[in-house]
């Protein structure tokens, strides 16, 4: 089933068994050497599909896109979409306090899979992994993107202060190195201001700026 869902099959079983193995479960190797290796292919695999998929975009901005891709949110999305939790391996303890379901585990499983597809198959097996699981890439990009802007609407409800409001201000440079300077607005009041090269970043940041201000009081 999880070979399906990851459109790879393994050459050599043990190395997925590994993978999905925790290091709970004594008997036999677990998951920590690959999810050491899966850490650095997956940075590499990553790192290549943005840069053959954005030529015009800065190192800075790459930069950016690249960690929410591969951060720990994002992995375990991943890995709950190919069902890796239902195929873990687990010690007695770790399945009663519902370890198939923690981030974590489900991230570090993930990184670990990725490494044993690039053992069994090569690098060009791993990026095919890769290019698959990140297809819609834009839409992961917010679902770590949507971290401040979301928070700071659960902020705003929660206090009856109703939803932001966001209005990019300024729009300068090249097309190849676009600055966005964007501002958050709660109540009809201009509630704190940010800069980035999307305007998603910038609004990002205003909303970043405006629910610390709230939090400090």
């Amino acid at each position: 089933m999880l070979e399906q869902n990851l459109r790879y099959s393994f050459r050599d079983a043990s190395l997925l068994t590994q993978a999905l193995t925790h290091p709970s479960v004594l008997q036999g190797p677990d998951n920590q050497r690959l999810e050491f290796l899966g850490d650095a292919v997956l940075q590499f695999c990553v790192s290549d599909l943005l840069y053959h998929k954005y030529p015009d975009i800065q190192e800075g901005e790459l930069t950016k896109r690249r960690a929410a891709l591969v951060c720990e949110e994002t992995l375990s999305h991943l890995a709950q979409r190919l069902c890796i939790g239902d195929a873990l391996l687990l010690n007695h303890g770790e399945e009663q306090t519902r370890g198939r379901r923690k981030p974590s585990i489900l991230a570090d499983a993930l990184e670990a899979v990725l490494a044993a597809v690039y053992l069994d198959g090569g690098i060009s097996a791993a990026q095919t992994l890769v290019q698959a699981l990140y297809e819609d890439e834009e839409s992961l990009f917010a679902l770590r993107g949507r971290d401040d802007k979301g928070l700071l609407q659960e902020y705003t409800q929660a206090h009856d202060l109703g939803l932001p409001e966001y209005a990019i201000l300024e729009e300068s440079g090249p097309a190849h190195d676009r600055h966005f300077v964007a501002q958050v607005s709660v109540l009809g009041q201009p509630a704190a201001i940010g800069q980035g090269a999307t305007k998603k970043a910038a609004e990002q940041a205003a909303a970043k700026t405006a629910l610390a201000a709230y939090r400090q009081g």
